[in-house]
């Protein structure tokens, strides 16, 4: 199999490259600006462009073609449409990253399907990715486009913590709150059910889904089978940094009102939600997928690589004094309600 990755470094996207380096058979170029290619396996081409430069590319791959194209870092349709300029007669798959959070927000049912409505008013993120997958089935009925649609939810690697509520820098910053005993945000009252997955189970469902005759045409979610609350997720972090959890619950309307971040996105148009999520399509089309890794165990990996590689641990000042601002003014709240 030859195939051809536009990004390839990523959280979601290195699992899956370094899986394939070490797979009979296949021939494995990655296109992107050869920022973090240091790593790279020896066996994996690079060819190194800017996938916006469209004419640079059209002459990289001009006596390429490939079995399967993937786009890890296309966010809005008209990247789409410039890939299917690219590489329309060029691949027997064409595989768009798309998202989970485009399902309906709120849900109608928290068991969430490749049928579940895709509509999030909440969050333009998800409703650009909800474009692009309505572009790309139009050149599939209308071009007969080959195309897969592979709808991940909250995955995470080695590189940074997973979390509900950090600042722009990363989530080491609630890490280090956590180090120096210092209260830490939950959303809501952490009880919101959610879905963990570790790239390297991800990258297990999308080499399956990859040159399967049966997946093109398809919208395909991969997550873990495991569903755990905030308050679980919190509490799996904090151990495995060996301390104890000092958790303050905020309202996640609160947070979005009073924050810089786009928290209305990604909170109220995602992780707010309750999702569990039914993985019987994946199954069905890669009929050896499993998911492996539990949460409490993935997450101890990635706190022990973070505390081992101070490249990880970027701080962020501005979120710190953030989170003691909201948690004093909640404070302050409950004792003017109280009457103190």
């Amino acid at each position: 199999m030859k195939a051809l990755f536009i990004g390839g470094t990523g959280i979601i996207s290195s699992a899956i490259t370094r899986q394939l380096s070490e797979t009979d058979g296949c021939e494995l170029y990655l296109l992107n600006r050869g920022n973090r290619n240091e790593s790279l396996p020896a066996n994996v081409k690079v060819l190194q462009a800017d996938i916006n430069d469209e004419s640079q590319v059209a002459k990289l791959i001009e006596d390429l073609s490939f079995d399967v194209v993937a786009d890890f870092i296309a966010f809005r349709p008209e990247q789409l449409e410039r890939d299917y300029r690219l590489f329309h007669g060029k691949t027997k798959q064409f595989i768009f990253i798309s998202s989970a959070s485009a399902y309906q927000k709120p849900l109608s049912d928290y068991r969430v399907t490749e049928s579940t409505p895709l509509a999030n008013p909440y969050w333009e993120y998800s409703r650009n990715k909800i474009a692009c997958e309505e572009y790309l089935i139009k050149q599939y009925r209308e071009q007969g486009f080959p195309i897969t649609i592979v709808r991940p939810s909250h995955t995470y690697d080695e590189r940074s913590i997973p979390l509900g509520v950090h600042g722009s820098k990363g989530s080491w910053q609630v890490a280090r709150r956590m180090l120096a005993n210092k209260p830490v945000i939950i959303h809501g009252d952490g009880t919101s059910l959610w879905t963990m997955t570790h790239n390297r189970d991800f990258a297990k469902g999308f080499i399956g889904l990859m040159g399967n005759i049966h997946a093109i045409g398809e919208a395909v979610q991969i997550t873990s089978d495991e569903t755990v609350t905030w308050n679980q997720i919190y509490a799996a972090i904090a151990d495995a940094l060996g301390v104890k959890l000092q958790a303050v619950h905020v309202s996640s309307e609160f947070l979005a009102a009073c924050s810089k971040e786009d928290y209305t996105g990604g909170l109220i148009g995602d992780k707010a939600n309750s999702v569990v999520f039914d993985n019987a399509k994946l199954k069905r089309l890669v009929p050896d997928f499993v998911a492996s890794t539990r949460f409490d165990q993935g997450v101890k990996q990635t706190v022990a690589h973070v505390l081992a590689h101070p490249e990880c641990q970027t701080e962020d000042p501005e979120f710190d004094i953030w989170c003691d601002k909201v948690i004093d003014a909640l404070q302050g709240a409950i004792a003017s309600v109280k009457g103190r």
